[in-house]
C-alpha cells in the first residue's frame, strides 16, 4: 500500500503504531522517502520516541511515506509514491507527514506518529480528516529523529479520535500529567482570511459550541509565516543540502534545496526579531484568552492534479508555520464543511500547557455532542 514504506513488528502487543520515515527504528534504514538516501544504513538505535512508544507496549507496525525529505506541504511523493487520502479520494494527503495521517484516516493502525516543521502533522491531519498534535517546542525528545538539529520541528501523533490523541501523547511524552478539569472557557478566534466554506463551518461549531468567544488579532501573523520559512530553508540546507550533489533529490524538492542554500544570515537575523516579536503577541493573546482558535487550513485540500502546480499551493500553510516559529502547542479537530469536504479546527495554548489545550478540546467536543472523544 502507497501509505507504508516498510512494515514490521517491533514491541509488544499493545496498541499498533506507525511511524514516519524520519524517526529511527533500529535494525532499519532511515530514508526520509528520498531516492537520494536509498543505500542509508540500517539505524543503530531507537529514537527516544521509539524507545517511549515500546516502553508503553505499543507495536510499531510500520515505517509511513512522506513528502520527500519532509520539504514540502502536498505529500507527493513520484519516488516513494504518494499516500492516497482514505477519506477524501482524489484530494492531496497533505505533507509533509502524509502516510502517517493517511494510515490513520484508513483505520491500519491505533495512532501515528508525524513531524511538524512547519505545519506537517496538522496538515495532512486536516486533508485526511484526522487529530493532529504539534506540543510545545521541546517537550518531546526528538533524538534520533531528522533532522538532528532545529529550532522549530516536534515529533506528534496523529489519532481517529481525541481520547486516541491523549493515550498517544502519553506514550510519547512521560511528563504528561493528567488533564485539568475546565469550566467555562473564553476562546480567542484568531481574525484569518480563510474561504468561504471553511469560514461557515468553523463559525457554525464554534456557535454550537455555546463558548464564549471574543476576537483576536495577530498583527504579525503574516511575517512569521515568512520567518518561518527562512527558518525551515536554512535547516533543512543544513541537514539535507549535501544530498544535491548525488543527483537523485526529485526536482521538485532540488529546486527548493538549491533555492535554500542561498539564505543569507541578515535574513535569518531577521527572522529571529520576527520570531521574538510574534511570540510576544501570541503570549500577550494568550494572557487574554486560555486558547486561541483558527481554521487549520486557508480552504479545502487541493485535488492531486492541482497540487502538481506549485503556485497552487503557497499559502496552505499560512495558518499553522507561524506556531512553529513561536513554539505553542497547536491541535487540529477534524470537521467537514457544506461540500463534505476537510476542515480543521485549530486550537492553540500557551507554552507548556499542552494538557490545558487537549482539555479544552475535550470540553469542546463534548459540548459539540461529538462523537470525536
Amino acid at each position: 500500500m502507497t501509505w507504508v514504506i516498510e512494515q514490521m513488528s517491533v514491541g509488544g502487543s499493545g496498541r499498533a503504531v506507525m511511524v514516519k520515515d524520519t524517526i529511527d527504528i533500529a535494525g532499519y534504514p532511515t530514508r526520509a522517502s528520498s531516492r537520494a538516501l536509498e543505500q542509508a544504513e540500517p539505524a543503530v538505535q531507537h529514537a527516544a520516541v521509539v524507545e517511549a512508544l515500546l516502553a508503553s507496549g505499543c507495536a510499531i507496525t510500520g515505517k509511513t511515506v512522506l513528502h520527500e525529505l519532509a520539504y514540502g506541504t502536498t505529500g507527493i511523493n513520484h519516488y516513494a509514491g504518494t499516500a492516497e487520502n482514505p477519506r477524501y479520494p482524489g484530494r492531496i494527503p497533505g505533507g509533509s507527514s502524509s502516510g502517517s495521517a493517511a494510515v490513520v484516516a484508513a483505520g491500519e493502525c491505533d495512532f501515528s506518529l508525524g513531524t511538524d516543521t512547519g505545519g506537517s502533522v496538522r496538515i495532512p491531519a486536516c486533508c485526511c480528516g484526522v487529530f493532529g498534535f504539534k506540543p510545545t517546542f521541546g517537550r518531546v525528545d526528538r533524538r534520533g529523529v531528522m533532522p538532528a538539529q532545529t529550532s522549530l520541528d516536534c515529533v506528534g501523533p496523529f489519532a481517529a479520535s481525541l481520547s486516541m490523541l491523549i493515550e498517544a501523547m502519553q506514550a510519547i511524552d512521560p511528563t504528561l500529567q493528567p488533564l485539568p478539569e475546565v469550566g467555562e472557557i473564553r476562546l480567542g478566534v484568531v481574525k484569518v482570511q480563510a474561504s468561504a466554506g471553511v469560514q461557515r463551518a468553523l463559525d457554525a461549531v464554534l456557535d454550537a459550541s455555546g463558548l464564549a468567544l471574543g476576537e483576536v488579532t495577530l498583527a504579525s501573523m503574516a511575517a512569521a509565516y515568512d520567518a518561518g520559512m527562512v527558518m525551515i530553508n536554512r535547516e533543512t540546507w543544513n541537514a539535507c543540502g549535501h544530498l544535491l550533489a548525488s543527483g537523485l533529490v526529485a526536482p521538485d524538492v532540488a529546486g527548493r534545496l538549491q533555492a535554500a542554500g542561498q539564505t543569507t544570515d541578515a535574513a535569518l537575523a531577521a527572522a529571529e526579531q520576527v520570531r521574538e516579536s510574534f511570540t510576544a503577541e501570541v503570549d500577550a493573546a494568550l494572557e487574554r484568552f486560555p486558547v486561541l482558535a483558527l481554521p487549520t487550513m486557508p480552504d479545502y485540500p487541493l485535488r492531486l492534479e492541482e497540487a502538481a502546480d506549485t503556485r497552487a499551493v503557497l499559502g496552505m500553510t499560512a495558518f499553522v508555520r507561524p506556531f512553529n516559529l513561536s513554539g505553542h502547542p497547536a491541535l487540529t479537530i477534524p470537521f467537514e464543511g457544506e461540500d463534505g469536504l476537510p476542515v480543521g479546527l485549530q486550537l492553540i495554548a500557551a507554552k507548556g500547557a499542552d494538557e490545558l489545550l487537549l482539555a479544552v478540546a475535550g470540553e469542546f467536543l463534548r459540548r459539540l455532542d461529538s462523537n470525536l472523544i
